[in-house]
């Protein structure tokens, strides 16, 4: 009676792959999938870079200020403060050595020599009658020069340019005189006029000069 074959038996070797890794092997891990690299720490001891500072917004004020607003009334316009006053007694003999003190006290104080206009009503200062003797040209040269304590008589005063501090020496010539000497002294004076005269002739001009 013939043998019936045995099965033949699969070797270990022909099978197919197993589901598991051979004892001693690890199956590879998938690798993840690299992010963004964060910034490198500065280095130990030294600072790390620093960032440039934002820009700053300056195109929003400048839009700002191009884009006009609602119109508002304009304000109206400040008038000029009148200058100071200042009396000093003085006979009209006195009046041109009381005016030559009162510029003392003023460059003493601080004030400097181009501040200070001095005019009188009678003789002229002896400054002014020198200047003069050179021509009239060199006279208003040292006025235009703006350096220096500048003396005019009433009649030409009106020519003079405004000056911090007006001196009117009071020290005779008509009445007419001193009316012009105390109106353009007040319209050249910038914060102080100092009148050198009789106190009771110097209210009275003044009311006659405003």
């Amino acid at each position: 009676m013939p043998l019936i074959p045995e099965e033949p038996q699969i070797h270990e070797k022909a099978q197919g792959p197993r589901a598991t890794p051979a004892s001693g092997r690890t199956a590879p891990t998938p690798r993840p999938v690299p992010g963004p690299r964060p910034a490198a720490p500065p280095r130990p001891g030294r600072p790390g870079p620093v960032r440039p500072a934002p820009p700053t917004q300056r195109a929003s004020r400048e839009s700002a200020a191009a884009t006009p607003g609602p119109s508002s009334p304009a304000a109206p316009a400040a008038a000029p403060a009148a200058p100071q006053i200042q009396l000093i007694p003085a006979s009209p003999e006195g009046a041109l050595d009381a005016a030559e003190e009162a510029v003392d006290l003023l460059l003493d104080s601080g004030r400097t020599p181009g501040d200070v206009l001095v005019i009188t009503t009678g003789e002229p200062h002896p400054w002014a009658a020198h200047e003069l003797s050179f021509g009239d040209a060199a006279y208003w040269a040292q006025h235009d020069a703006g350096d220096d304590v500048f003396y005019a008589d009433a009649a030409v005063a009106d020519r003079a340019v405004s000056r911090a501090v007006v001196v009117v020496a009071l020290n005779g010539g008509p009445e007419a005189a001193a009316v012009t000497a105390l109106s353009t002294a007040r319209s050249r004076a910038g914060t102080l006029l100092i009148v050198c005269g009789d106190p009771q002739r110097v209210n009275s001009v003044l009311g006659t000069a405003a």
